[in-house]
């Protein structure tokens, strides 16, 4: 479980793409003479940001590269701030998306794996690692996950986040349309 006075204060919640939100594989490849991209998402990890929604939490995703299949999965989750910039630009882009939501470094949680997620977690206020990160990266992780990116790491830290918030069953009474829900 979160520490719960960090994830008391979390009203926004980034994720890094490749390798959180997928399992790293990237598909390139050409179709009809156009260069094609293909990325493999875990469904359970998008029901996840849809039992979110009704909570006092936003969702950014902030990715490294560029990507169709990042943006189209993106809208069809219905994620607002889908930011995709140079990993060297990561904090930058999260400062002015900060700025926008009138939030502050510690009112935000993220998630990553790899080494440009490095200056991200040194100033967030929950720094959360996927189990297939690099060891650097889960040594300063406030939590780490039990799953791996793209098998469902998403979907156990916003549960857990729920959780940790008391909101859990509430969110998935609200997905399912019930007033409410014992799970």
């Amino acid at each position: 479980m979160f520490d719960l006075a960090r994830a008391r204060r979390i009203k926004l919640l980034g994720f890094d793409v490749d390798g959180v939100l997928t399992d790293n594989a990237v598909f390139i490849g050409e179709v009809g003479g156009q260069r094609v991209e293909f990325k493999r998402f875990d469904i359970q990890d998008g029901l996840a940001h849809t039992i979110l929604k009704g909570n006092d939490i936003a969702v950014a995703w902030i990715s490294g590269r560029q990507s169709a299949a990042t943006s189209m999965r993106g809208q069809e989750l219905g994620v607002a701030d889908v930011l995709q910039v140079p990993s060297t630009e990561k904090v930058a882009a999260i400062e002015a998306l900060l700025a926008r939501h009138g939030l502050g470094w510690d009112e935000m949680a993220f998630v990553g794996d790899d080494f440009a997620d490095l200056p991200v977690f040194e100033k967030v206020g929950l720094a959360i690692a996927v189990a297939n990160a690099r060891d650097e990266v889960k040594r300063v992780a406030h939590h780490v996950t039990e799953a791996s990116g793209g098998h469902g790491a998403v979907r156990e830290v916003i549960e857990r986040l729920l959780k940790s918030r008391g909101s859990y069953e509430a969110s998935v009474a609200r997905y399912l349309g019930r007033e409410a829900w014992t799970g």
